[in-house]
């Protein structure tokens, strides 16, 4: 007789046998086990011993109305009767279509390139401002801007605009030229200086490279108001505004990625609308299909769309994925759309925000933690330790007391399905501060 246990442990060492899991260490695995996911539910991850774990971090950050979501469920139930995919290399359909308008009119961008990955969707925005500039007969503009500490993928072309070490290093002599500015991050403010503050300075070091380099500058990308892999990095609206101005200035794209950031969880449904902003080239992907598949967008203006359209071959961009807007993929992003518009999912997500910063003041408190912040639906705080293994440790502990949660170096960060409730908001809360107290 097979039993939940041995069906747990079955998958676990099937999956070490042939499964090369990401951004992982797989030896690390000789002593943290994987955790063998037999269902999911709500906010819960749910094994075949039926032990649930609280997914605080969204699997990664995708997950936004909850596994197993039942009016995502029916959308692809639906599609799956009349088209799953077709090449969008000389055809068309009705999701993708559709996905493209309702985009458009809630970015003010006039149209979407698809692929299926936040990398990818970076690639194809350093392309295609690479190559807007050659069509419109500035080809010196090659070079790109992002800030330190920044991250926007490891594919080698998103790999060359990031600026964490552990991803970064190992294939340096890989990786295209690019330059990296101060990060606005409020937790690098001198003594006296606000949040605003660091923006302005990050933003005038911006300003000096620029009134030197813009003649070589295709452009600058940012991850609008959370540096996200980056250490749950924060930092004020104003940035935004001043880079904005700036590369209009100067005449340099700014992309947006928007990747982590947007579909709700800085507050607003893209980061760039609380500077009252638009860029010139936008990423999404992430929550973009709520967590169930592979789907980015690159937007760009028409501006640059117009850059493009010739008769000569050439001045296309050719860029291409086999997978290019899936009809399912878009049928499902077309349901996280309309659970957005008919939930009015923005202002509920204040009062839950709200509600769990209230909870999180006991976090704050706790001797252990520097530098609490929070955005919209994203909490962070730094742990002081010393301990290498931090991560390691903090993340099993987490486990055994029914939380996902997994720290970016010595910083912890919640970033839960928008559907979770008080309930389980206090489960986080006082699980996280169990986990300190046992650290101390």
């Amino acid at each position: 007789m097979i039993t939940d246990f041995s069906r747990n442990q079955d998958l676990l060492y099937r999956s070490l046998r042939s499964v090369w899991h990401p951004c992982t260490q797989m030896k690390h695995h000789e002593q943290l086990p994987l955790v063998p996911v037999a269902r999911g539910d709500g906010v819960w991850l749910i094994d075949f011993d039926g032990k649930r774990y609280l997914d605080a971090i969204s699997s990664w950050w995708v997950n936004l109305f909850g596994h197993a979501n039942p009016r995502i469920n029916a959308a692809l139930i639906d599609q799956l009767g009349k088209l799953e995919h077709v090449m969008l290399a000389g055809f068309t359909h009705e999701p993708v279509v559709q996905l493209s308008e309702r985009l458009s009119v809630l970015t003010g961008l006039s149209h979407c390139f698809f692929a299926s990955d936040g990398a990818s969707a970076i690639e194809i925005a350093l392309k295609m401002s690479f190559h807007y500039w050659k069509n419109v007969g500035q080809p010196r503009k090659t070079g790109f801007i992002s800030l330190k500490n920044g991250y926007h993928g490891e594919t080698l072309g998103a790999l060359s605009v990031t600026d964490v070490p552990l991803f970064r290093n190992i294939y340096a002599t890989l990786l295209g030229q690019s330059t990296q500015l101060p990060s606005p991050d409020w937790r690098n403010a001198g003594p006296g200086e606000s949040a605003e503050d660091m923006a302005l300075r990050s933003a005038g070091a911006l300003e000096t490279y620029l009134a030197e380099r813009h003649a070589q500058t295709a452009a600058l990308i940012v991850e609008p108001l959370v540096q996200a892999a980056g250490a749950m990095a924060m930092h004020h609206p104003r940035f935004l505004q001043e880079a904005r101005a700036l590369c209009n200035r100067y005449g340099v794209h700014l992309i947006a990625d928007e990747i982590a950031v947007g579909f709700g969880r800085t507050g607003s449904f893209l980061a760039c609308e609380q500077a009252g902003i638009r860029s010139d080239i936008l990423c999404l992907s992430k929550g973009i299909t709520g967590g169930y598949l592979p789907l980015s967008v690159t937007m760009t203006s028409e501006e640059i769309y117009r850059a493009f359209y010739d008769d000569e071959m050439t001045r296309g961009f050719l860029h291409s994925h086999s997978y290019t807007g899936n009809a399912l993929a878009c049928r499902a992003a077309l349901a996280v759309l309309d659970i957005f518009e008919q939930d009015d999912v923005i202002v509920a997500n204040r009062v839950k925000s709200a509600q769990i910063s209230a909870l999180c003041k006991k976090i704050v408190r706790h001797p252990l933690v520097r530098a609490f912040r929070n955005t919209g639906m994203i909490w962070a705080f730094d742990v002081e330790t010393q301990d290498a293994l931090f991560p390691r440790k903090f993340y099993g502990a987490a486990l055994e007391r029914g939380l996902l949660l997994r720290p970016l170096g010595n910083t912890v960060y919640f970033m839960p399905p928008y559907v979770i409730e008080e309930e389980q908001m206090n489960m986080l809360v006082d699980g996280t501060c169990g986990i300190l107290d046992s650290l101390a």
